[in-house]
């Protein structure tokens, strides 16, 4: 049984299910039925279920079910949203028309690693339940987003706000709205420290929304630190302690990890 308190994080799955089913079994967080095991622990996902991996609604419909299971528990599963759940939704309600770029949604998507049968699968409760999803979290003193860009700032001065604003955003069906979205949603690494303003520009990035340490996925760690992805196996805490990457990268052969947060003691300041 999980201890009280205990606070964990996964980065993109992006459709590997398998993968994600040992990860959350070696953690002890679901048993050998894939049902939830972690008692009143708390799980959190970064978001990017989909794309790049054979089995993004299996991947959906687990964290779904595990929501549910966790809650009667007495736990926590919580899930944000990632711009390849954008991506899936622009192709399943716009298809065909073209976007700024010059190209379909649907070719975005495909271009991105969009596979078929998830489209094929995708439900009107899968549709809600993405549609539902926050874009940011205060999760035991840190804040949890999906990607290490600053769109979020455009949206609110809350997390609240920022929020309210991404569930409205995919709530319509405006094509243009989505598809600026979705060029703000592919930004990254706007805390790397190579301009000497990563650091600065995290906390500036943590006094707006709460939290003394940012958590996030979307950029592979490996694109970060040039190890070769299969010997990632750990976060990569970066921007003088300000932010911690969570992304694996399982789809591109890492064995992927399932953070436990520490307990905050110090963060190096700016």
């Amino acid at each position: 049984m999980q201890e009280t308190g205990a606070v964990y994080v996964i980065g993109d799955v992006h459709g590997q299910y398998r993968k994600l089913l040992g990860l959350l079994r070696d953690a002890d967080l679901i048993d050998g039925n894939q049902a939830w095991a972690g008692g009143p622990a708390t799980l959190w996902f970064t978001g990017d279920f989909f794309d790049r991996g054979p089995d993004g609604v299996g991947v959906l419909e687990l964290v779904m079910r595990l929501q549910a299971q966790a809650a009667q528990a007495g736990g926590h599963v919580g899930a944000l949203l990632g711009n390849h759940e954008v991506l899936i939704l622009a192709a399943q309600h716009f298809g065909t028309p073209l976007t700024g770029l010059g190209a379909t949604f649907m070719f975005e998507w495909q271009r991105n690693g969009g596979q078929t049968e998830d489209l094929a699968r995708l439900t009107p409760r899968h549709v809600d339940w993405i549609t539902s999803l926050p874009a940011m979290a205060l999760v035991a003193g840190r804040l949890l987003i999906h990607a290490d860009a600053l769109l979020y700032m455009d949206y609110g001065a809350s997390i609240d706000e920022v929020n309210a604003a991404f569930r409205a955003i995919l709530a319509g069906r405006d094509m243009d709205t989505y598809d600026r979205f979705l060029g703000e949603f592919s930004a990254r690494r706007a805390f790397v420290d190579t301009q000497r303003t990563g650091a600065a520009t995290a906390l500036a990035f943590l006094q707006r929304f709460g939290g003394s340490q940012l958590i996030h996925g979307h950029t592979p760690i490996s694109a970060m630190t040039r190890q070769p992805p299969t010997e990632v196996a750990a976060p990569f805490v970066y921007a003088g302690g300000r932010c911690v990457n969570v992304d694996a990268g399982l789809y591109l052969g890492s064995p992927g990890f399932v953070y436990r947060l520490p307990l905050l003691d110090r963060i190096t300041e700016a």
